[in-house]
């Protein structure tokens, strides 16, 4: 560490070192003098002798330091210099970089925060996900997803050819649990909602299953208490639950002493044995769990229906699995060894899965309602498959990239994003170089005095790039500022557009500052090559001859700046018609998304969801439930209609339904959407009746009977929309028309069916992009529900009064995801719209970046032709001629730039096509309009330098040199 004293302590050295060089003289000359010289020749003599001090003296210099980083501070020094003395420069040049590296800078934390971050577990890299693949779907009992890794299995219906998932079953697990290739293997599952009481007013969390060495497996250690343990994942074991860290902290406020307290979850005490550690929010990436439960108690929280058979049978899958590879044990082998197992359970167990067994249909989601099926769920079967053809495998992919979560909803907005603020850099970069070619064209006498006094090109090439390199430094540092704010407001974006924010945590790490520090570098160098390597072609003669401040050394050398600045203001252009013509069509896309006709009135609607299953309500109780609740709703003051369905509208979660249409095959389904909805479900919407009837009181009580175990024999009433009547009906009559499940066996009834009784205006219920799809409204009685109200008011001001109407129907039923149907749509629509805003706001650098590029450019031609221009003018050049030809100089560049744009635009923006709706990539209104609009800011900035031009005095500039 003796070079770091000697760099920041080299001015007391250097102190020393003259003292003491001085000390040996004065020996010197005092010995002579008592030899009997005169002082004077005492001296003389003594500096002949010692030979000459000051080069002594700076080659100890050079000996002790280190002179590259002394020179590097030398010429940041001199650089700071320069910035202090040309502040308008300075203050534009740093604003420049400080938006183009703090818009890069806050892109790339969120891409890093969601895609490239370790998940929140010990060693990361050990943790292998089992992925199962096959020629043709398993005919399972039941396939469930909880969303944790990417899964067609969910489609094999319709995609039945090589499907693949990350659900198992939970007797696979256990067997997997035995095998020699893992240290630990883990299962989880999403246990959906759960009713939390005996912590005050009855909420609602959301938990997950996990096996009992699901901690261990992971090291993930308690903050407080202890983490489950494998006794504790047993069904006799005592109901048990670990909290989330950050849930501890906001409902118990971080007590300790809530270790061993008892919460009610669905009815069933559970006591608290510990929290989680602080990082851990859930292995899946943006997941975020608020309490995690032993697989053992799924069956005591929710129906048993729902759990028959699952903890043994092989053919419902419904768990992800997990396992740490053993520090000996390779990929290939540990592969190779669990999918024979694999193989063996599907292909050879008591119940093969690939040899055509049929399957019973889906398996809902634990703790959702009977019917329910969440995104994945699906029961295929198939005739007659041979087993060898289907080759069940199991790969072994890397947790990091295999657990998916949160991340697919993110990427393709993050990485767009990051393309249009490169191109916002590189515009920035361009600037930039513009305008130090400008200042070192201004500085050429300085570069050929230094060179004339002996000063190497590189050594000159070497300050002029330090210089460069330390504005962007400080560009940068105040970019990091700006990237912190603006992740932050993106995260709290798009958290607030979420029914739950994302647990995805941004800032300031390591990667980002490396990635900081390296763009900083990387644009000090890009925009400061061209202006350094210029001065390797000053020629000194002219240079030394032009008064101080002038300008070109000489014509020529004037001449090829000019053609490089135009090069540079051109590039710029054409960089910024890409982002301004992606702006556009993605701002168009949201206008034509927020215009689509969704067919019901989404004014003045609260939404509130309610499950009071999770409350202990029966199927037989539920119907009442809600007929009482809708009523005491009705007639709420400010509430002008009441009604409830299945799922709330425009939430993306519509269900699907098979069946069987009359004159089919019998083996045929056909699919529909299916929402189950309440009384005045239509008149609160106002989605308009085309033909038949309403639903009625006898229909809703016929539909609860047809779900029961004896259903009657009478088919259940529905209405249908325009898609569904279109597709299966054409131009026959619909009203009266059954349609149903054909016997599945030759001594089983045959189910009731279903019966059109009235037919409904087309309605965009599911998603705003997709075409309105056949849809069957079905007359709902049971499991949770979605309550929509009408008010004459501002629906967020009812939200207190309606919390407190379902807290007198009854308060252990907890009112959640409780928002208005525009916010709704808002939500939908928080991809386009995050786009949309922040491409927006690159649109606007990505404007105002060249035309800054053009006026500099301008600026320096009409400073450079102050001569000429003088002489045009007392030769009777008009003040409008002078001012065409400069404007006609900056316009010429903006039509070049525009064009050689507008064609880069149409070979990037097809990669936008997927985002797009409404609009094609190639649309001449968007390539038009942004193209006028870049050349009447152009033209203004042409203008002001033109303006200029033309006051200057024919006698002043006759004498300019």
């Amino acid at each position: 560490m003796n070079w770091i004293k000697q760099l920041f302590c080299r001015r007391r050295l250097y102190r020393h070192l003259s003292e003491e060089i001085q000390e040996h003289l004065e020996e010197k000359i005092t010995e002579l003098v008592a030899s009997g010289m005169s002082r004077e020749e005492a001296t003389h003599a003594a500096r002949r002798e010692f030979g000459n001090a000051t080069l002594i003296e700076e080659r100890s210099r050079e000996v002790w330091q280190w002179p590259s980083v002394e020179n590097i501070l030398t010429d940041v020094r001199y650089g700071l210099r320069m910035m202090r003395k040309n502040p308008g420069f300075t203050a534009v040049a740093v604003l420049t970089l400080t938006l183009g590296i703090g818009a890069n800078t806050a892109i790339f934390s969120l891409i890093e925060a969601v895609m490239l971050r370790s998940l929140p577990v010990q060693n990361p890299l050990q943790l292998v996900l089992l992925h199962w693949s096959a020629r043709h779907p398993p005919n399972t009992d039941g396939y469930w997803s909880s969303g944790d890794c990417a899964d067609n299995h969910g489609f094999a219906a319709h995609s039945p050819d090589n499907p693949h998932g990350c659900a198992f079953s939970e007797p696979l697990f256990r067997r997997m649990a035995k095998t020699n290739a893992f240290s630990g293997v883990a299962a989880f599952a999403n246990s959906g909602r759960l009713n939390l009481s005996g912590n005050g007013p009855a909420t609602i969390i959301d938990g997950q299953f996990v096996s009992g060495g699901f901690f261990r497996t992971m090291g993930v250690k308690a903050a407080a208490g202890r983490v489950l343990e494998p006794n504790d994942d047993s069904p006799s074991a005592m109901p048990v639950a670990v909290l989330n860290y950050g849930y501890w902290q906001s409902a118990l406020g971080g007590s300790r002493d809530a270790i061993g307290r008892t919460i009610d979850l669905n009815n069933v005490p559970f006591t608290i044995v510990g929290v989680a550690e602080s990082r851990f929010t859930g292995i899946s990436p943006g997941s975020d769990y608020d309490v995690w439960l032993p697989l053992s108690a799924g069956p005591r929280i929710t129906e048993s229906r729902f759990w028959a058979n699952r903890q043994d049978d092989v053919g419902y899958w419904w768990l992800t699995i997990v396992g740490r590879l053993k520090a000996r044990t390779g990929l290939a082998q540990a592969q190779a060894e669990v999918s024979g197992v694999f193989r063996n359970e599907t292909l050879h167990g008591s119940v093969p899965l690939f040899n055509g067994k049929t399957g019973g249909g889906p398996s809902p989601q634990p703790g959702s309602p009977r019917g329910w099926s969440g995104a994945g769920d699906v029961a295929s079967g198939r005739s007659t498959s041979a087993a060898t053809e289907d080759n069940p495998e199991i790969t072994l992919v890397p947790a990091q990239t295999g657990l998916t979560g949160q991340r697919d909803r993110f990427s393709n907005p993050l990485y767009v994003l990051l393309f249009a603020v490169g191109i916002i850099l590189l515009i920035a970069c361009a600037n930039l170089a513009g305008l130090m070619l400008a200042r070192a064209a201004a500085r050429q006498r300085e570069i050929a005095v230094r060179l004339a006094l002996g000063a190497g090109r590189a050594r000159v090439v070497r300050q002029l790039l330090i210089e460069s390199v330390t504005l962007s430094v400080i560009g940068g540092a105040f970019g990091l500022l700006f990237a912190y704010w603006g992740a932050r407001a993106i995260f709290l974006f798009v958290s607030s557009n979420q029914p739950r924010p994302l647990a995805f945590a941004t800032g300031v790490d390591p990667a980002v500052l490396g990635f900081t520090v390296a763009v900083s570098l990387l644009t000090g160098i890009l925009f400061g090559i061209a202006p350094a390597f210029r001065s390797l072609r000053v020629d000194l003669t002219p240079a030394l001859k032009q008064a101080d401040g002038g300008l070109a050394g000489s014509g020529h050398g004037g001449r090829k700046w000019l053609s490089i600045g135009n090069g540079l203001v051109v590039a710029q252009v054409v960089l910024a018609i890409v982002v301004l013509v992606g702006a556009g069509l993605l701002l168009r896309t949201l206008a034509n998304l927020r215009n689509v006709d969704i067919g019901f009135n989404s004014r003045n609607i609260a939404i509130f969801r309610i499950d009071p299953t999770v409350a202990g309500y029966s199927d037989a109780q539920i119907e009442g439930f809600y007929r009482e609740l809708q009523g005491r709703l009705a007639e709420t003051p400010g509430v002008q209609a009441a009604t409830y369905s299945m799922g709330p509208p425009l939430s993306g979660g519509m269900m699907a339904t098979g069946f069987h249409w009359p004159g089919t095959p019998p083996d045929q389904q056909s699919v529909a959407g299916l929402l189950e909805v309440g009384p005045n479900f239509f008149r609160t919407l106002q989605i308009p009746l085309i033909g038949g009837r309403s639903f009625t009181a006898a229909d809703f009580s016929l539909a609860a009977r047809n779900r029961s175990p004896a259903p009657t024999a009478t088919a259940t009433p529905v209405i249908v929309n325009q898609a569904f009547v279109e597709k299966f009906l054409g131009r026959e009559n619909p009203l009266g028309k059954q349609f149903g499940e054909a016997p599945a066996e030759a001594n089983t009834p045959a189910d009731p069916g279903h019966e059109i009784i009235g037919v409904v205006r087309d309605t965009k219920y599911n998603d705003l992009r997709r075409n309105v799809e056949p849809t069957i409204f079905s007359p709902q009685s049971s499991g949770g529900a979605t309550f929509e109200l009408r008010t004459g008011v501002d629906p967020r001001a009812m939200l207190p009064v309606l919390r407190k109407v379902v807290a007198e129907v009854n308060p252990s039923v907890p009112l959640f995801n409780v928002v208005t149907a525009s916010e709704q749509i808002d939500r939908l629509l928080f991809q386009e719209r995050l786009i949309a805003r922040l491409s927006g706001f690159f649109a606007i650098l990505a404007l105002l970046l060249p035309c800054v590029g053009l006026y500099g450019l301008l600026s320096y031609e009409g400073s450079r032709r102050t001569h000429e221009i003088g002489v045009r003018m007392a030769m009777g050049a008009s003040q409008g001629a002078v001012l065409k030809s400069v404007v006609a100089r900056g316009l010429r560049l903006t039509v070049i730039g525009v064009g050689l744009g507008i064609a880069g635009a149409l070979a990037v923006t097809r990669f936008l096509s997927s985002l797009l709706y409404g609009i094609k990539p190639t649309d001449l209104v968007t390539l038009v309009g942004v193209s006028l609009i870049l050349g009447a800011v152009a033209l203004i900035a042409t203008y002001i330098p033109a303006r200029r031009a033309t006051k200057v005095d024919p006698m002043v500039a006759l004498r300019y040199e």
